[in-house]
């Protein structure tokens, strides 16, 4: 991701008001503070939300521009914010699969998971081979966490991971989901997966990084957390 964002940097020497660089370089602010990555998590969605309402001011109709804004807004606690934007982004393009995707989190960060498949099964059946594919497998495997069907997780999340396994964060969720199912070993060896993917991950990261202050949120990533930690998840 910070090779591409150089790549997008530079587009925008050449053209400061090019659409696509400018929501692209918000696109990896916004997925590196999503996805416990950085610790400075606040300052690059702030810097993501600047950039795409500089996009929108140059072009009002750019759906993924909303989409994306729709994700800042759901990852800063906005999350009715967040699903009328990603609205917006379907009513300009009602075969952007992505936004159908986000919808599906927005449901997970105000304790209603049970929607989410819902939502993420839209998005598979408008784009079946998107590269956003193993991110969007990956969010129905943490709605079924938060639902305790830990089970039903796990498979998911092993789907997400057969796409794609450079996703960090699916490991660690992995981990969590075999470790509440007493499946130590296969969770300690997701967690190494994982930290030879991002060597910083830590259990404090984790929760200092909770994008809802939903209650039942809240509790859910309390007991994911305890399985990262029973997986051998650094606490950081």
């Amino acid at each position: 991701m910070a090779q591409a964002r150089g790549f997008f940097e530079r587009a925008l020497v050449l053209d400061p008001e090019n659409i696509d660089a400018l929501v692209s370089v918000a696109a990896v602010d916004a997925v590196s503070a999503a996805s416990h990555m950085v610790d400075n998590r606040r300052a690059l969605l702030a810097a993501a939300e600047a950039m795409l309402i500089k996009a929108l001011s140059i072009a009002p109709q750019h759906a993924p521009a909303h989409q994306l804004l729709g994700n800042v807004k759901l990852f800063t606690n906005r999350a009715a914010e967040g699903i009328s934007e990603c609205e917006r982004a379907l009513a300009l393009n009602r075969n952007l699969a992505e936004a159908h995707s986000s919808i599906g989190i927005a449901k997970v960060l105000i304790g209603r998971s049970a929607e989410t498949e819902a939502h993420v099964q839209d998005a598979l059946r408008l784009s079946p081979r998107d590269n956003g594919v193993y991110r969007w497998l990956y969010i129905i495997g943490g709605a079924k966490l938060q639902l305790r069907a830990d089970a039903e997780a796990v498979a998911w999340i092993r789907r997400s991971l057969e796409v794609n396994r450079n996703y960090p964060v699916a490991h660690f969720h992995l981990a969590a989901a075999l470790a509440l199912l007493g499946e130590l070993n296969d969770a300690r060896a997701a967690v190494k997966d994982g930290l030879a993917l991002d060597p910083y991950f830590t259990r404090r990261r984790f929760l200092a990084n909770s994008l809802s202050d939903n209650p039942t949120f809240l509790a859910a990533e309390k007991r994911i957390s305890e399985g990262m930690r029973m997986a051998g998840v650094p606490e950081g």
